[in-house]
């Protein structure tokens, strides 16, 4: 899982993305809001600092508010900012914490918005299993093969089964806002990633192509409509 931390203290972004790390995840870092813009689309949380330059956090949680409805959002605010919390929490925070504060209790914290989130340890899809933390996924049984970006092309899809993907978000979410390619490497990664699922492009059990649009992930048990 990807966590985005976006706050201006150096110590706070190395002492708390220690944490992190040892906690398991992938920490991305942002010392300004613009910054936090750019990475949130990888993300699968993000740790706040409503303080933050250039654009501040009320901007930035309004803006993935309207993007990511979906993706949990942990405030950081000054002990005795009421007012700032309230207003975070009408923007659609889902949490907060009041520095000073315990890098353990932010950790825990985390894990329990993942958990209400719905982020799962394990993803059933009929024959498909993924295993998010293990980075593994398996098809009737056996392990496949994926690379490491086939892997996370595959999970982003597969977390928001029906959920149509433009090339482009896919791009953003998978590779990176910085990724300097074209949206034609998502249809190469797709190709691969159908090959070793065994799935036929004209009738998908899972990856499907949304013509002029982009993918989505369909749930081989979901019923018919």
């Amino acid at each position: 899982m990807k966590v985005l931390l976006a706050d201006d203290d150096p110590a706070l972004l190395e002492v708390l993305g220690a944490y992190l790390r040892g906690a398991g995840f992938e920490v991305l870092q942002a010392e300004d809001g613009e910054r936090a813009l750019e990475l949130y689309p990888r993300a699968d949380l993000i740790i706040l600092d409503l303080m933050l330059p250039k654009l501040d956090g009320f901007r930035v949680l309004a803006e993935v508010r309207r993007e990511r409805p979906e993706l949990p959002i942990l405030m950081l605010t000054a002990r005795g900012e009421e007012e700032e919390r309230v207003k975070g929490l009408e923007l659609g925070a889902d949490d907060y914490v009041v520095k000073p504060f315990s890098p353990k209790e932010v950790v825990a914290r985390v894990k329990a918005l993942l958990r209400r989130a719905g982020l799962k340890e394990e993803l059933n899809y009929g024959p498909l299993r993924l295993l998010p933390k293990e980075r593994q996924a398996y098809l009737e049984g056996s392990p496949l093969s994926l690379s490491r970006l086939e892997f996370d092309l595959l999970l982003t899809l597969a977390q928001h089964p029906g959920m149509v993907f433009s090339r482009e978000r896919l791009l953003e979410k998978v590779w990176g806002p910085d990724f300097p390619g074209v949206d034609r490497v998502v249809d190469v990664h797709i190709a691969s990633l159908r090959k070793k699922l065994g799935d036929d492009p004209e009738n998908p059990r899972f990856l499907e192509t949304v013509r002029g649009v982009g993918y989505r992930f369909k749930d081989p048990d979901a019923p018919l409509p």
